[in-house]
């Protein structure tokens, strides 16, 4: 998979090696494994909700609105909560190269289990999907970051580029995936995410040799005593999570306790609030923490809440958005009817045409560039007027009329500035933020707030059917103009906290 660390380049090459639009080689081999990765998830995310709904004559699994609403959202938010144990797993016993490349191959297992015909099977593969992105998505990130001296001026420019890739793959696999999917199978739509992410893995594996030593081993501790302390630890962490996951499964098969999406979605919301607040009172009050360290993590915390509000939004275009396009949207063009989930391209599209844009531009500007508290207001501010027009056409649609494909298309414009404001500069704010020495872990931690975010985007979906749609989006809207609006009040103190970090 990658060079020994004696005959691969070494770390300062790696920093000034421009091959790459005048980046580091190795960034190239990032963002294709990114891109397959996503072509898997976006591929296989525009279909899930789409087939849990479908009636089973139509090859679906005949589920409920609020069931398959709550279990769009356990899964979503299982697959970015995973990063967390992902990154600290990296951290402490394979290094970020191999994370990622057994992340990839849990994945492409994954979605081929997604083609069987059998519920049991359908769910084991949402587990394997999870633990695998869990393991991949923090630790590619961290990889790029790697590929950066701490003081260069091309990160943030990099990152813009990397987060390119992810929405090349994200474009592609609703064209595909979604035809597959809608017309001929819904399992040979699966079938197809998973090729993807094989050819991602196969590519990460081939051009490990441009990464120079980034990624490849754990973060060394203090002592070789420590070290062995910290492995021995981290191995009994991750068998007892393995243990705690077979119990669970086992009581559930023998009947003992009764598991349904909806109570399990519930008791989701406890726990991604009691790991919130467990993560943050460590990094901000813990021992072993300088004075830097915390106030960095106390500017962590605000870009956390405001990502996690932003994501509630951004990521109901697979649940709340894909139902509105398949219910209420007018599909036609020339009388051809394109199926509901090629909507899911249009932020991609976007993102693709628009990221080239705002990595100049933050290049650009230098020393007037805004900082990424204003940043994160802007992207709010965009997530809430995005659901504004889309709550205008929800008023309009009613009694069986149809609206215009154009009010979903300038939502997806305005949630695309706002992401392109908010994710990619979060990515490389959490790269110089965190800890040197928990850098995989805060990379986890970055996707806790996609999977908090998630988690709401999927409630929001659960209530498609019990609250009217302009209400239901008119409230959407005004908590992210609000939550701007506060961010906005934020923004010199967090700056403050971020010591000197720009």
């Amino acid at each position: 998979m990658a060079m020994p660390p004696d005959i691969a380049p070494p770390v300062d090459a790696t920093h000034a090696d421009r091959s790459f639009f005048g980046h580091p080689r190795g960034l190239a081999t990032l963002f294709f494994t990114e891109m397959w990765e996503r072509f898997s998830y976006y591929g296989m995310r525009a279909l899930l909700i789409l087939f849990m709904t479908a009636p089973v004559a139509r090859g679906g699994l005949g589920f409920g609105v609020a069931k398959g609403g709550a279990i769009y959202g356990l899964y979503t938010a299982m697959v970015y909560l995973l990063c967390l144990p992902g990154g600290w797993v990296a951290d402490r016993i394979t290094g970020q190269r191999r994370a990622v490349l057994y992340g990839g191959i849990l994945i492409s297992a994954g979605q081929f289990c997604l083609m069987a015909p059998s519920t049991s099977v359908f769910y084991a593969g949402l587990v394997l999907l999870m633990l695998g992105t869990g393991l991949l998505k923090p630790n590619v990130s961290t990889i790029v970051g790697q590929l950066y001296a701490a003081a260069d001026h091309r990160r943030d420019a990099g990152f813009s580029i990397f987060y390119m890739g992810i929405n090349v793959g994200a474009l592609i696999s609703p064209i595909a995936c979604g035809w597959v999917g809608e017309r001929i199978s819904w399992r040979l739509g699966f079938g197809l995410a998973g090729i993807g992410m094989l050819a991602g893995v196969i590519q990460f594996a081939l051009g490990g040799k441009y990464m120079g030593t980034a990624g490849l081993h754990p973060a060394r501790a203090e002592s070789p005593e420590a070290e062995r302390r910290q492995k021995r630890n981290a191995l009994a962490g991750a068998v007892a999570g393995l243990v705690l996951i077979g119990l669970v499964g086992g009581l559930a098969a023998a009947r003992v306790v009764e598991f349904t999406a909806e109570r399990i979605s519930n008791a989701l919301g406890v726990v991604l609030v009691i790991i919130s607040v467990a993560v943050f009172s460590w990094l901000i009050f813990g021992r072993g923490w300088s004075a830097t360290e915390r106030k960095r993590s106390a500017a962590i915390l605000v870009l956390f809440l405001a990502a996690a509000l932003f994501w509630s939004m951004f990521e109901q275009a697979g649940s709340s958005l894909n139902l509105f396009a398949e219910r209420n949207t007018n599909r036609n063009i020339l009388g051809f009817v394109f199926p509901a989930s090629w909507f899911q391209f249009v932020q991609p599209a976007f993102i693709v045409l628009l990221a080239p844009l705002f990595a100049w531009l933050w290049t650009r500007l230098g020393d007037r560039e805004p900082s990424s508290p204003a940043k994160f207001s802007l992207g709010l501010l965009f997530g809430g007027a995005g659901f504004a027009v889309l709550a205008w056409a929800a008023s309009k649609a009613g009694g069986g009329l149809l609206v215009s494909m154009w009010w979903l298309n300038v939502t997806y414009l305005m949630h695309t500035i706002g992401e392109l404001c908010l994710s990619p500069v979060g990515l490389s704010a959490m790269t110089k933020l965190a800890p040197a020495r928990v850098a995989g872990f805060m990379m986890g931690l970055w996707f806790v707030s996609i999977s908090i975010g998630d988690y709401l985007a999927g409630k929001a979906a659960s209530m498609y059917e019990s609250l009217s749609l302009p209400s239901l989006f008119g409230t959407v809207a005004a908590f992210g103009v609000g939550a701007a609006v506060i961010l906005v009040l934020l923004i010199k103190p967090t700056v403050r906290l971020m010591s000197g970090v720009k």
